[in-house]
Parts: structure tokens; C-alpha cells; sequence
């Protein structure tokens, strides 16, 4: 391996494009390969990242020699035989979120890793920014006591498009899968295991997806998660962490934000309000975080561990059964 990490990127989404904008911050990181499914969509990409090698089809990028590590940003529907197929080669894997469809397809690609010995790692970007390694010291600190209960929303109104993948149920549409998987994983983050008890309500739009959820997780202990998620409702995007001592509040848009505020007794009043940049757009944060396990041999991530990836989706996977939501390939 090289000095500089060799990324390829699968897809040309506009996912892609952050990533890509993100990579570019990074002196140690080499965006050196492009798959799409047109010759046309690959040059285009290579073209404005100038990205050397462009290949028309996903099994050519999976088997360039130049390329260490594979960011997988297609639609979820195919995260798993795409994910798969680059680990078969060899290539270490960022696998964008959600992981997949479901954790019949989370299992299988969690096992390819394995055999493969090869890094895997669901790519919930905003867990690797400054004010969630802040968030994840103030809890374990006692600041705020012991957490009780966390409210949390990410909705916006999206138009509608039968066809496109927010609303295509052959895509894996609906709010739960698309923006679903962030308020999920902070509960997850904050409470540290998956909820003894989950009940969820789901507003099933004209195409059969989910076009808002609500979700009340309960766990082990008494504790609260309420979460909500929308593609056609505009929402707060705000997160709020109530704790024995004291509060927590993540503003909007508090999946990549830049700061929070803390009430305790120490903080008075108007709380402390911590202010956190970053360089970037922050998708190099977990670019960075990817390439240090690889450098260090590490195979999966401390922070976004194989095992909990698996059991975001597997609650997902309950939260869909309760709403009636099924997908067409499952």
C-alpha cells in the first residue's frame, strides 16, 4: 500500500459528489478510480474530480489493481451485491447508509468482510464530526447524569417523484431507510444498545412507501428514544438528550452541526453553548476515520462497530413490520 490511501468510487450519485468534495481536503487520500454503469457517467465524474481510471461497470473497479478501498454509494438496493463484490476483490469497503435493505442483506455483507478479512464500515458520516465526539464525551463523563429520554426529527419535504429512489418502493423508498437510519443511530449512539421495546407508526404514501414515521423505543431500564422521520414533512431537525443532571441540545440541522449547548448546574441559565468546526463538508472526517483502521490493520470501526450496523437493522427491520412496509425484492 501506498503512502497516500487509493479510493474508488462506486456510483455517481449526488452523494458521491460530497464525498468526493470531502476526499479532496484530505493529503493523504488518492481518489484514483471511478465505476458507473455508462462509459458517459464515469468520464463525466472523472472529469470534474480528475479521477484517472474510469470504468463502465462495477466488476472493473472492483478488480483495479490501483484502488485500496471502495466507497459504495449506489442506491441501497444494490449496497449488498455491490459491497460483496468489492470485498471478493479484495477492497476494503465504506458502504453508504443504510447498509442495505434489511439484516438478511446487513448479515451477508458483514460475513464477506469476514472471510474476506477485509475493513467494512457503515457510513454514518455525521458520528465522526466534532460535535458528536463532543456528545459522546459529555455523556460519558456523568455531565448530565444518567439519560432518561432523547426526542429527535429529521424530516423535509421532498416533491413528489413516483420514480425516483425516495419513492420507488423497487429502491427501498421511504423516509425510514433514507433519513430514518440517522435518528435511529443516535439513539443508538447515546443509549449504547439497541431498545428492549420498540413501537412505530407509519404514514404509507401513494407509491406504498413511508412518507413519515414516528418511533418510541423503550429501554432496558425505563429509558425513552422518540424519534421521527419524514420525505414530505418538513421538521424541526433538532435533537434534544434529557439526563438526571441536567440537558443536552443539538440544533438544527443537528446531524452536522456545529455546536451544542449543556445545562447543568454548573452551566447556569443560558447553558454552555460549544462551538465545534470542521474542515470540509464533513464527509473527510469519516474518510479520515476509515483510512486510520486501515493503516493500523483494524477491520472495523471502534465508533461504527460490524455489530451495532446489525442491529440498527435489525430494528429497522421491526420498524418497517410494524408500519406494513415490505419491499418488493425482500
Amino acid at each position: 500500500m501506498s503512502d497516500r490511501i487509493r479510493w474508488g468510487i462506486l456510483g455517481t450519485g449526488n452523494i458521491v459528489h460530497k464525498f468526493a468534495t470531502g476526499l479532496a481536503v484530505l493529503p493523504d487520500a488518492a481518489l484514483v478510480a471511478v465505476g458507473s454503469r455508462r462509459q458517459e457517467t464515469a468520464d463525466a465524474f472523472g472529469d470534474e474530480f480528475d479521477v484517472p481510471n474510469r470504468h463502465a461497470g462495477y466488476e472493473a473497479l472492483a478488480a483495479d489493481p490501483d484502488v485500496d478501498v471502495v466507497y459504495v454509494a449506489t442506491p441501497h438496493v444494490f449496497h449488498c451485491d455491490n459491497t460483496v463484490l468489492c470485498l471478493g476483490h479484495g477492497k476494503h469497503v465504506l458502504c453508504e447508509k443504510p447498509f442495505a435493505i434489511n439484516a438478511q442483506e446487513t448479515r451477508r455483507m458483514i460475513a464477506a468482510a469476514r472471510k474476506n478479512q477485509r475493513f467494512l464500515m457503515d457510513a454514518v458520516w455525521t458520528r465522526f464530526l466534532p460535535t458528536m465526539v463532543k456528545l459522546r464525551e459529555i455523556l460519558a463523563s456523568g455531565r448530565i447524569g444518567e439519560v432518561k429520554l432523547m426526542q429527535v426529527d429529521f424530516g423535509f419535504r421532498a416533491g413528489l417523484n413516483p420514480k425516483g429512489r425516495l419513492f420507488d418502493p423497487a429502491l427501498g423508498g421511504g423516509a425510514v431507510l433514507d433519513v430514518g437510519i440517522y435518528v435511529v443511530q443516535l439513539a443508538a449512539m447515546v443509549f449504547g444498545k439497541p431498545p428492549a421495546k420498540i413501537m412505530s407508526t407509519m404514514q404509507l404514501g401513494e407509491t406504498g412507501v413511508d412518507e413519515q414515521t414516528a418511533m418510541l423505543f423503550t429501554y432496558d431500564q425505563g429509558q425513552m428514544a422518540q424519534l421521527a422521520c419524514a420525505i414530505r414533512t418538513s421538521t424541526p431537525q433538532e435533537a434534544s438528550i434529557f439526563g438526571s443532571e441536567g440537558r443536552i441540545h443539538l440544533a438544527s440541522a443537528w446531524w452536522n452541526g456545529t455546536n451544542l449547548t449543556v445545562w447543568d448546574k454548573s452551566s447556569g441559565a443560558e447553558g454552555e453553548t460549544m462551538t465545534l468546526p470542521f474542515e470540509g463538508n464533513g464527509y473527510n472526517c469519516e474518510a479520515q476515520a476509515v483510512m486510520e483502521c486501515i493503516r493500523t490493520g483494524k477491520l472495523e470501526s471502534d465508533i461504527m462497530p460490524l455489530d451495532e450496523t446489525m442491529q440498527l437493522m435489525e430494528t429497522l427491520d421491526a420498524v418497517r413490520a410494524q408500519g406494513g412496509l415490505a419491499y418488493p425484492m425482500e
